[in-house]
């Protein structure tokens, strides 16, 4: 147990210094695209600060999301992390989308661009997006989904930043200033189309969809498949957060001995579906 806090305490300390590292990238970034008046290096700002928001609310949520059952929770904080991952999916759609209206008016209204500022900054901020990227994988984005989505926007910026980079060597060496508007709108299609994979994820999760792999009709054909049960009806099957999956299901079944036949439907559940918290209503049928 010992073990395991601290495992969340030293991923909790990755992401905070992943905060503070996009707190002061933005700043610089800010102040780079107001000088060489790129609107390219601003939008990446923008990102970099929702990205030290996200990681935010990855670390509030986390820090819920540990809390144990109690009398209002019956099932725990658990969610705490997909409301999470919600807002952050909705902030990274929001800030897509404001991406693109500002690249349509930078296009309607020009202005002269400072290329070596831009290529300079945007390289620093491709190098930082990448190691602060790494720090938030490194904190268990692979296994749960509200760090994934503080990770989408870190490696997103850091794509962001690449594109910014191109933009001001095709500004430096061919002066094509309409680049900055078109590396704009490649960081908000990025962006809006991440935000909304992981919006849909949670949405299916938070309205109990039948989670991804899992047939009803499978799952019903296995258990009426078992020796005792003669029929299984009013199945269930829902995610309380993307690891953790619920089964509820009304079996009719032979007189026979509902404890052995509810292990061996628990055990079928749980090794072909990974299925852990089961819940079986009984009937048994007239002999």
């Amino acid at each position: 147990m010992g073990h395991h806090h601290d495992h969340h305490h030293h991923g909790d300390s990755k992401l905070t210094l992943a905060v503070i590292i996009n707190i002061l990238l933005t700043i610089a970034q800010v102040i780079g695209g107001l000088v060489s008046g790129s609107l390219s290096l601003i939008a990446d700002a923008l990102h970099n600060l929702s990205d030290a928001g996200a990681i935010l609310v990855a670390i509030f949520a986390r820090k819920i999301s540990r809390r144990p059952q109690d009398s209002l929770m019956s099932y725990g904080y658990k969610r705490a992390e997909i409301v999470g991952t919600l807002i952050n999916s909705t902030t990274l759609i929001l800030i897509g989308l404001y991406l693109i209206y500002e690249a349509g008016v930078k296009y309607f209204d020009p202005t002269p661009i400072n290329g070596w500022i831009v290529l300079i900054i945007a390289s620093i901020a491709f190098v930082i997006d990448l190691a602060t990227a790494f720090l938030t994988y490194s904190a268990g984005a692979k296994d749960n989904m509200n760090i994934r989505a503080a990770f989408i926007h870190n490696l997103s910026d850091a794509m962001a930043s690449l594109a910014v980079v191109a933009a001001g060597l095709l500004i430096i060496f061919f002066e094509l200033y309409f680049v900055d508007v078109l590396a704009t709108l490649a960081i908000s299609i990025y962006v809006i189309y991440h935000g909304f994979l992981l919006l849909k994820r949670c949405i299916l999760i938070i309205m109990q969809a039948v989670p991804d792999g899992i047939s009803l009709r499978q799952v019903q054909a296995d258990i009426e498949s078992l020796t005792d049960v003669v029929s299984a009806k009013h199945i269930h099957i829902w995610q309380l957060d993307e690891h953790d999956i619920c089964l509820e299901v009304h079996i009719t079944h032979t007189p026979a001995d509902f404890e052995q036949l509810k292990t061996e439907i628990r055990d079928l559940l749980k090794d072909k579906y990974h299925i852990d918290h089961t819940t079986i209503e009984p009937s048994v049928i007239s002999a």
